[in-house]
């Protein structure tokens, strides 16, 4: 015998009948609950990405031969941004002290806007056109001076071995001597004939750049591949900033 019912109240509703099942909302749930997870890890890698950038290393693009062969048109490199004052022998990406470089051509469209989003958040290195690669050869307080009688250049008085120099290259291009003022840096590529560095720019500051210009020291070449390796360290042992 059917169990009686309450008058006016509508019958159970058969299995499947109306309305979506608890499997089919467990399932949509899962979906939102899964892109949610992908949105959070995707943001966090972009802002640590971003945080690494600002505060760690950045990836530059050499767009020249300047530096030869310690460097190669086409490299992509790693800088460490928390160096503190470079050291005469460092390589160092810096910003335009002034009018070394032509105004760059900026990307536009949408390719401009994705090239600027990856190089803020790190994924692209930089090319923006305002920052240069270049040796450190004089700190302040040294006086650097072009050339020894077997074309090599003077610092403080001594001729300097530099094993990094363009094999067969001559570094006399330019005669000058410059004192290097404190809080500046005086910069050379290893490509000399092929180099528009301090020596070009000794109307302004004596070709000096300030170390407060100075990005990073070069570390690594992270790509091609074929490239990859860790530069040579042909920091001076002298300390920073101590001529001698």
């Amino acid at each position: 015998m059917d169990e009686p019912t309450e008058a006016g109240a509508p019958p159970p509703a058969a299995a499947g009948a109306g309305g979506p099942s608890e499997g089919t909302g467990r399932e949509g749930g899962g979906f939102w609950h899964a892109l949610r997870e992908v949105t959070i890890v995707v943001v966090a890698a972009l802002v640590i990405s971003a945080l690494v950038r600002t505060f760690l290393l950045q990836a530059f693009w050499v767009p020249s031969g300047s530096m030869e062969q310690t460097l190669v048109r086409g490299d992509r490199i790693l800088v460490w941004k928390p160096g503190g004052q470079p050291s005469r022998g460092d390589v160092v990406v810096f910003r335009d002290p002034g009018s070394w470089l032509a105004d760059p051509v900026p990307a536009t469209g949408l390719a401009g806007i994705l090239s600027q989003v990856g190089t803020f958040v790190g994924i692209l290195p930089s090319s923006s056109g305002d920052d240069l690669v270049k040796r450190v050869i004089g700190v302040g307080g040294d006086t650097i001076e072009c050339c020894s009688a077997d074309g090599r250049i003077i610092r403080n008085g001594e001729p300097i071995d530099e094993p990094y120099l363009y094999p067969g290259d001559r570094t006399d291009q330019i005669r000058f001597s410059v004192e290097v003022p404190d809080g500046r840096l005086f910069v050379m590529g290893d490509h000399r004939s092929d180099s528009a560095d301090s020596r070009y720019h000794l109307e302004e500051a004596d070709g000096t750049v300030p170390v407060g210009n100075v990005v990073g020291t070069a570390e690594v070449i992270m790509w091609p591949l074929t490239r990859w390796a860790t530069l040579p360290d042909y920091a001076d042992p002298q300390a920073a900033g101590s001529a001698g």
